[in-house]
């Protein structure tokens, strides 16, 4: 029954790890059944390496998740954010499989129980578990009540497949006690930690923080749920999991002494920063390469990711003061607002500084319209080589649990808790600030316009300073949707696209000092890479000047039904038992 299962993960280990050979060799596919295998320490890791490959988010998918949030325009929107149109019929993502071949590699684990230590075991059972909880976590963001399965299901199994969903809160428990297994039997030993590509002790902490943080929050901000009295459960949870990282791993930020550009080469380095990099997806040239260059830099092939000015004016100056609190800040000039501002801000967008070497050539490089529609191009995950463009060469190796996010997880459950401090303060949010060059102190008051753009959701001075520094620290980094759906912050996604200020029509601007014109805005004439023409998908947001703002017409839309997905129609066909979540219909 699990040969197909092997069969493939042999196939997915050959593109990119080595011990596939060793794989094929002992296990031929012509000799291949369900009962030899699984019996020694090597089995275990060619199983468990297959979830690496098959489950962990890479490439685009990965530095792109977050292209829908409110911080982020792009050519088109999901369907599902367009208009009021979606519907049960036109859902996904019911699938099960992958949780299958989990839990049939936890049920037949014990056949190696003889062959291993028990510290090799209970790693490998650790490992299987933490798998489970990634599952049912992203199943249960997606959907809220899902059925719980903690073993393989057999087509006989008729009352569990037909059985109704468990609730949120009872799945989420289980899955925090996958997580606390994989968190105290993980190994934490350098093989198995050094290269950042396997999970370990350090990883199941980190990924229990998120998920702890995720639900401790939503259950705070979606009282619909009745669950607030679990609120600080989650919350102590996850900042039991940061102070475990904090204190005992060997992680820590990445310092190379140079401010601008030590939080970049986090994600422009061919090799993982294994000081800072708890788990990533490591590439490597010849042998498994990505195209996120290509796309962020393509016209064509791409969808034009850019970030909004709502999100750039959330950057503080280098002294620590609000860029939102500077007379004028409303009308400053793309060239004069990246002036004395945190360093991570050109480091993430395509500043009036930025070079790239184009071809073969380095030099100054422009925001190119058709690449960005805003005018704030993101450079964060991209090679400065236009080599890569229409190719799938970029060996940038990329982050997906780092400390920094420790850091945030555990001021942010601090700050929800009512515990946030001047110390906690100092050990999270400060290092976070210094490292891209910006004054580490405590704000004096809130931020009125922060609190604003949160809907004045709250004036606590220390949330809103946390959602500051997690929007700008973590941006493009798949945890951006997740925040807005936990903080119940929604209608966030319908905030217009707005690019940068244009102080007059048919003005030329030259946007990197090179003498050259960059960008000229009329409402006559062809558009180019460096004309906007007003019309079907640009306009100024004050008529004649303005913000440009960029996909007014595309109706983004929200209702709190959205929170949830429906329940694809195929699976209450299949089990109307399920029922329908809130606002979708009935079953």
């Amino acid at each position: 029954m699990r040969i197909l299962a092997l069969i493939l993960f042999g196939t997915i280990l050959a593109l990119g790890f080595s011990s596939c050979q060793d794989f094929l060799t002992v296990y031929p596919e012509n000799q291949m059944s369900s009962e030899e295998f699984l019996q020694t320490e090597k089995d275990m890791e060619i199983y468990c390496n297959g979830f690496i490959q098959r489950i962990l988010s890479g490439g685009l998918s990965l530095c792109y998740a977050d292209a829908n949030s409110d911080n982020v325009a792009t050519r088109t929107s999901t369907s599902f954010l367009i208009g009021d149109t979606w519907r049960p019929e036109d859902q996904g993502g019911w699938s099960w499989t992958t949780l299958r071949d989990i839990n049939w590699y936890l049920d037949n684990l014990p056949r190696a129980k003889s062959n291993v230590s028990e510290v090799t075991y209970k790693h490998y059972e650790g490992v299987g578990r933490f798998w489970r909880a990634y599952f049912y976590y992203d199943m249960v963001k997606t959907f809220g009540d899902v059925p719980w399965y903690d073993h393989e299901l057999q087509s006989t199994d008729h009352e569990a497949l037909y059985k109704p969903r468990d609730s949120r809160e009872f799945v989420m428990d289980k899955v925090l006690e996958d997580l606390n297994f994989a968190a105290q039997y993980c190994s934490s030993d350098i093989k198995v930690v050094a290269s950042s590509t396997k999970i370990s002790r350090w990883v199941a902490l980190a990924f229990k923080a998120r998920v702890c943080l995720f639900e401790g929050t939503y259950r705070k901000y979606h009282v619909e749920l009745g669950l607030q009295s679990s609120v600080n459960k989650f919350l102590n949870e996850a900042a039991t999991a940061c102070e475990t990282l904090m204190q005992e791993s060997p992680y820590g930020l990445v310092t190379n002494g140079d401010v601008k550009t030590q939080y970049r080469s986090l994600f422009t380095s061919d090799d993982l920063n294994t000081k800072e990099v708890i788990l990533g997806v490591a590439y490597k040239t010849g042998v498994r390469m990505h195209n996120v260059t290509w796309y962020t830099l393509s016209a064509s092939a791409g969808s034009s990711w850019s970030m909004t000015k709502q999100f750039v004016n959330q950057y503080l100056m280098l002294d620590g003061s609000r860029f939102t609190d500077k007379a004028g800040y409303e009308t400053m000039s793309y060239t004069e607002e990246f002036k004395n501002r945190d360093n991570r801000m050109a480091q993430t967008l395509l500043s009036p500084d930025y070079e790239r070497k184009v071809n073969g050539t380095v030099r100054p490089v422009a925001p190119e319209w058709g690449i960005t529609n805003t005018g704030y191009e993101i450079i964060k995950w991209v090679i400065d080589d236009d080599v890569h463009i229409g190719m799938t060469t970029s060996v940038n190796s990329l982050p997906i649990f780092r400390f920094g996010e420790v850091l945030l997880n555990y001021a942010e459950a601090k700050a929800e808790l009512g515990e946030m401090s001047e110390a906690i303060w100092n050990k999270t949010i400060k290092p976070l600030r210094e490292r891209a060059g910006v004054s580490g102190a405590v704000p004096a008051t809130y931020d009125s316009y922060l609190a604003a753009y949160y809907l004045n959701q709250t004036s606590d001075k220390w949330i809103l300073e946390v959602r500051r520094e997690r929007a700008v620290e973590m941006a493009s980094e798949q945890v951006r949707n997740d925040d807005i759906m936990r903080w119940k912050m929604g209608e966030l996604l319908e905030l217009p696209w707005y690019g940068i200020y244009i102080g007059e029509l048919d003005k030329g601007y030259d946007l990197n000092g090179d003498g050259t014109v960059d960008l000229t805005v009329s409402t006559t004439g062809s558009a180019s890479t460096s004309r906007v023409v007003l019309g079907s998908a640009f306009r100024l947001s004050e008529g004649d000047h303005g913000y440009i703002d960029y996909g007014y017409n595309i109706n983004r839309m929200w209702t709190d039904r959205k929170y949830l997905r429906p329940i694809p129609a195929t699976a209450l066909q299949m089990n109307p038992d399920l029922g329908q979540n809130p606002g979708w219909g009935e079953k």
